[in-house]
């Protein structure tokens, strides 16, 4: 049979099923997180964060164009090319199976491929790509703007391409193959770096199919030399940098444990070399050269990654900087200077290789020439950032910021062989590189790189517990995670132990942010609450749906509240999916071993090297799962596997293959054993998971053979094989489906307009995070809503490069006055201030804020600094108390403030920080340089730096007026939320419109903003329009897409249903105060009896949640009682329930 055309026709076919799928299901609208940014980016071709995505960027720009270049339909356009490049992964997933499995089944080539083999190959395929298609994380990317989906292709097209090449590779010109490979992954590295890990997956099919031209004794050789010299000259350099570190005069010693890391790296590598020869002596060279192209997988990744993706930029910078400032020629000349010579370099090479007939040298050259023209692409984040679009991030113009941009630098550096713990204190800091910035016609010196210094006895081996950083809570998860306290005077009382590492390291980062995803997508996911620590057994936590193993980890999850069982995310696939992939991994490496390793190395690098890799502390704010796609994809084709081994089980019944494959499933169990216990779970529950786990494995993989061993015709076994594997698919297609259909979703743009059309004509908006700010972009760049607000991101106002975009006009918004030259904020200048009081500035009084922050603050008089030692200075504040004058007649004329209100002549606030940041000092210029000529707007009641009572709602966003204490804009609200035009709901008044966490977040903080001004309007006498704003409200967010009573983290959803109960009670709303009562009472009863039923360390556990619910319950009750019978409140204004005092005392408990 036409193997060749059934395969293209049925790998067609898949394909175009999964971009159905896809198109199907993707969001209507820009999604949250990055999708806003990138979307953004893609319509008018701007510049996204670092390390930037320029392809992702032009595709984009074309799908838009091709869509209509309409900003309506862009989002959808970007979508949809996500969608496209994931369906396209699933058909080079297909052909990737197909080709595996035609290994396996058709192992004489000489004879011709019969209709069951054509067919038990196609199933496989089939079965794999779909059951991936239908994954949860990878589904999660495929429908939204996001540069994973085009990740995955790429790493998907450019492993079908090494498996092309190992099929045609005794071809003429086969080697053309591996050319294209690298020109696929110079091109990826312009989306994403994850195609990278495909490397040492290439590299290992390379050698399996040519060693046989090898010489094995030389490349022995060559490779103990090469190791001893590279370990000899890391020793060298690891002692010349623990030299530099060293400072006697700080009693920094010098360290020398990453030099004796480096040897024994290379005694290990070594040692390595010969025990893998001694265990497999019959094959020794087999073995010996696998492992020495697995250490060279490593060496090209590092070549790849560190010198053609950054020293290519950093060299061809520095030769720019030499062109401009020594020899006075233009911006990007020496650049060009570089890579011309780069050019003349790969010419001069290949004409030697062809001359003396080095084939390989001429193929190593031809793969760098490619990659580095994919790479190019870069080229257009530079020409595009000279033109100074609205969002350039990084502001990268210049090849020194591309070097920058690339490396990632604004988001810091972390350790990953050696390095600080997180409760080290730094002794010292080391300078590396000068860093440049461009100027008007040469590039300025700002400083050089530095790096903090920490004593030895501060760090460790494989650091994993590191991050200092308490801004998201980093360090104290730490100290949580491992039971260590603070001190008195707040300090940690015990550092982390190499113990502690690795167990945080196996309970943390492997078990809860790698395993929990991994069964999420082939086993089952409890709900859609985010995971924070691996004792919750309520929220976020990978199930089976069998009860007996469910039950032993997390208690009875029968008993777990109807919103949490009924949630859409709640899939249960009973591990089918998880045990089809081992059954076909385990057959692989039994049929085909060196196949089964390259693959292997795909799933280990996309996997286990990046947990290695990433270090990721704990409170992620997201899930990330996305990172790992690539490690599901490698064990999808293993699912697909599984279908040859059921029809030659059942064909010819091999009892020897069974009991292989179910003892390396007894491997398994005890890894699920050792996991799940140094996880925390007790053992009795880790045994359970094995022991269900074992039996579940044994039915399906001798139990499905064996049943089908019955029919005895090969035909009908072929197919009966192929459908009870397609079984699974099909359930996880069932199962993922109503948590994955995004179609009638647009609550990102909504919620933006929101916001947006909350402020009044040419505000200054501030934000602080992405999700309050990619949205934003979203639907100012793309759909044009309220171009002429300034939306300035708090997190990346500490960056000199972003506050100097705020010097010039964007869109329809005036350039705003941040008082410091660029040179005063330039680099690390005013990274940070300290408070220093001086006699001469008494603390009893206020002091003008713009002149504090011009003439002290911004002042290099060395009178006016901190001297930290030698000649090391630094600017410092000498008052708390500063204050920002009012001009009453300019604030009433342009609407800061109503007719009504009471105006102070200044607002006066004190900064209670005694060390100030950058970022935060430039929100404290803005509002002082600004002297009330722009509204200035806050998306959150921002109370970092004092002024928060001087903070007014005024719909989704904050003004800063000069009236103390005035919690909402009344009537200006009103009028906003009433307006369909500018108040929206994300679509949540559409039936079946599925909601995550993080969306309904954002739709309870528009819940949160009705209830507010429903308050506002009661307490001023207006119960007929609250009743309205409560009723639309009510409208606009059905019940099945968005219930009143749920549970979440906190309890914070029931809270503020709570409040909009006793809104709905107080403007007189029986019927609407029944509805939601009766959903919050259920779903707070529900929570209750299932804290109940949990015991020992499960019901320790959730003790704070079963505290919360039951009080939440003791106050549902009140309210029902007291206002339920009156709608008046149950005690005086300074009561339980809450008074007529001010609108924030009823909700208090939602902030």
């Amino acid at each position: 049979m036409n193997f060749k055309k059934i395969n293209n026709i049925t790998g067609w076919a898949v394909g175009l099923f999964a971009c159905a799928v896809y198109i199907m299901t993707s969001e209507a609208g820009g999604s949250f997180w990055d999708c806003g940014e990138f979307v953004s980016s893609c319509f008018k071709v701007q510049i996204p964060h670092p390390p930037g995505a320029p392809l992702f960027v032009l595709l984009g720009r074309i799908f838009i164009v091709a869509f209509g270049n309409d900003p309506l339909n862009a989002a959808k356009a970007v979508n949809v090319m996500s969608a496209l490049a994931s369906g396209f992964s699933i058909l080079f997933l297909f052909w990737t199976i197909t080709h595996f499995a035609r290994k396996i089944v058709h192992t004489d080539s000489t004879k011709p491929i019969t209709a069951n083999q054509l067919w038990t190959i196609m199933g496989a395929g089939i079965v794999g790509a779909i059951a991936y298609t239908f994954t949860d994380s990878f589904w999660y990317s495929a429908v939204e703007g996001e540069v994973y989906a085009m990740s995955s292709f790429f790493t998907a097209i450019v492993f079908w391409a090494i498996l092309k090449w190992e099929h045609q590779a005794d071809e003429p010109g086969a080697d053309r193959w591996i050319i294209f490979i690298f020109f696929l992954i110079g091109l990826s590295i312009g989306v994403h770096l994850l195609c990278l890990l495909c490397i040492p997956a290439i590299v290992m099919a390379y050698y399996f199919r040519r060693r046989s031209s090898f010489n094995y004794s030389l490349i022995r050789k060559y490779f103990i030399r090469l190791t001893i010299l590279g370990g000899a000259l890391g020793f060298i350099l690891a002692l010349v940098g623990a030299n530099m570190e060293a400072n006697s005069d700080r009693g920094v010693p010098m360290d020398g444990t990453m030099s004796g890391l480096m040897l024994f790296g290379t005694i290990i590598g070594i040692a390595l070399l010969y025990l893998v020869e001694k265990i497999n002596k019959e094959k020794k060279e087999l073995y010996g050269g696998a492992y020495i192209f697995f250490v060279l997988s490593f060496i090209i990744l590092g070549i790849v990654q560190i010198g053609l993706i950054q020293y290519s930029i950093k060299g061809a910078g520095q030769f720019d900087i030499l062109f401009v400032n020594d020899l006075g020629m233009p911006f990007f000349s020496g650049f060009a200077f570089f890579f011309i010579v780069v050019a003349i370099g790969i010419w001069l090479l290949l004409r030697i290789a062809s001359r003396k007939g080095w084939a390989y040298l001429r193929l190593a050259v031809w793969c760098v020439a490619f990659t580095l023209i994919g790479y190019s692409t870069y080229i257009t984040t530079m020409i595009r950032s000279n033109a100074d679009p609205s969002v350039d991030m990084y502001n990268v113009d210049n090849p020194m910021s591309l070097v920058g941009y690339l490396g990632r630098d604004q988001y810091g550096d972390f350790p990953i062989l050696y390095g600080q713990t997180f409760n080290a204190q730094p002794a010292d800091f080391a300078e590396s590189s000068m860093k440049y910035e461009k100027g008007k016609d040469k590039y300025i010196e700002i400083g050089k790189d530095i790096k903090y210094v920490y004593m030895p006895q501060d760090k460790m081996v494989f650091p994993r517990m590191w991050d200092a950083s308490n801004d998201q809570g980093h360090a104290d998860y730490y100290a949580y995670f491992m039971g260590i306290g603070k001190n008195n005077n707040g300090e940690y009382e015990r550092s982390p132990t190499f113990g502690d590492n690795l167990k945080f390291f196996i309970s943390y980062q492997t078990y809860f942010m790698y395993i929990r995803y991994f069964m999420w997508n082939f086993s089952g996911k409890q709900n859609d609450l985010q995971g924070v620590f691996t004792g919750n057994v309520r929220d976020g936590n990978w199930i089976t749906g069998v009860p007996i193993i469910d039950n032993a980890l997390y208690g009875d999850q029968g008993m777990m509240p109807d919103s949490l069982k009924n949630n859409k995310a709640h899939n249960t696939m009973y591990m089918l999916p998880f045990i089809l992939g081992l059954i076909g991994l385990f057959y692989h490496f039994k049929r085909k071993g060196a196949d089964a390793l390259v693959n292997m190395l795909l799933f280990f690098f996309t996997g286990a090297a990046i947990i290695v890799y990433l270090n990721q502390p704990g409170y992620q704010p997201r899930e990330r799962d996305y990172a790992y796609v690539g490690s599901f994809y490698a064990f999808a084709v293993w699912i697909g596997l599984a279908v040859p081994y059921f029809v030659e089980q059942a064909s010819r019944w091999n009892t020897k293959l069974l009991k292989d494959i179910l003892v390396a499933s007894a491997v398994v169990a005890f890894i699920f054993l050792f996991s799940i216990v140094v996880s925390g779970y007790d053992g009795a529950a880790a045994l359970t998971v094995a022991v269900g786990f074992l039996a579940l494995f044994a039915a399906v993989a001798a139990g499905l053979p064996y049943v089908l061993k019955l029919l005895k015709n090969p035909t009908a076994i072929t197919y009966a094989a192929f459908l009870a594997c397609m079984l699974v698919p099909v359930l996880m297609g069932a199962q993922e489906w109503d948590d994955h259909d995004r179609s009638k979703k647009q609550l990102p743009r909504d919620m933006a307009k929101d916001y947006l059309e909350s402020c009044a004509p040419n505000a200054i908006l501030f934000t602080f995070g992405d999700n309050d700010t990619y949205p934003l972009w979203y639907a100012q760049e793309v759909e044009g809503i309220r171009p002429d607000i300034r939306v300035i991101n708090t997190s990346l106002l500490g960056i000199d490069w972003y506050i100097n975009q705020l010097r010039y006009k964007v869109n329809n918004s005036p350039a705003i006055d941040v008082i410091w030259s660029a040179e005063q904020i330039e680099g690390r200048k005013r990274d940070y201030i300290f408070y220093n009081p001086q006699p001469q500035f008494p603390e009893n009084r206020y002091y003008d804020l713009y002149d504090m922050m011009k003439n002290y603050v911004g002042s290099d008089d060395k009178s006016k600094m901190v001297n930290r030692g030698a000649d090391d200075y630094f600017n410092s504040f000498p008052v708390r108390k500063v204050a920002v004058p009012v001009d009453l007649n300019k604030v009433k004329a342009n609407g800061t403030v109503n007719a009504t209100d009471s105006v102070a002549s200044e607002i006066r606030f004190e900064i209670s920080k005694n060390l100030v940041m950058k970022n935060d000092l430039a929100v404290l210029n803005i509002i002082a340089a600004n002297k009330w000529d722009r509204p200035i707007y806050f998306t959150m009641p921002y109370n970092d730096l004092g002024f928060a009572n001087y903070l007014r709602r005024d719909g989704l966003s904050y003004r800063l007026v000069p009236v103390e204490n005035s919690q909402v804009n009344t009537d200006y609200m009103y009028n906003l939320v009433m307006d369909p035009k500018k108040w929206g709901y994300g679509n949540a008044n559409l039936p079946g419109v599925y909601y995550d966490e993080e969306n309904r977040r954002h739709l309870n903080d528009i819940r949160k903003a009705d209830t507010e001004l429903a308050f506002d309007l009661i307490f001023k006498n207006r119960k007929e329009d609250a009743k309205k704003v409560l009723e639309r409200a009510d409208k606009m967010m059905l019940d099945e897409n968005f219930p009143y009573g749920m549970t979440s983290r906190n309890n914070d959803h029931n809270k503020l249903s709570m409040a909009f109960l006793e809104a709905a009670y107080r403007c007189d709303d029986q019927a609407l105060a029944a509805k939601v009562l009766a959903s919050v009472k259920k779903d707070l009863q529900q929570q209750t009896r299932y804290y109940d039923a949990l015991s020992g360390m499960k019901a320790d556990n959730m003790e704070y949640e079963k505290k919360t619910a039951s009080t939440l319950l003791q106050q549902l009750g009140q309210i029902e009682q007291v206002l339920g019978a009156t709608g008046k409140p149950a005690v005086s204004e300074q009561g339980a329930i809450g008074g007529d005092s001010g609108t924030k005392k009823s909700i208090d408990s939602v902030k």
